[in-house]
């Protein structure tokens, strides 16, 4: 059996924009902030993102502009 805090992120899909950038799960603003040790996400080629701790899928809304 998987602690309530595990599994209480588990599932969800978050809306993320360029603000959000670099992406880190979990976010500071989600309720428990502290479920899993924080980790850096890289965004696919799709706009998506997934938690290896939590399974939170996260989806890249509106543009990012390029590197420098």
């Amino acid at each position: 059996m998987e602690p309530a805090a595990a599994s209480s992120n588990r599932h969800k899909q978050v809306a993320v924009t360029a603000a959000d950038l670099p992406l880190h799960c979990p976010l500071p603003s989600q309720a428990l902030w502290d479920a899993h040790p924080r980790v850096f996400l890289p965004i696919g080629g799709d706009g998506e993102a997934l938690c290896p701790y939590c399974g939170t899928r996260y989806v890249l809304r509106g543009a990012v502009k390029p590197a420098h």
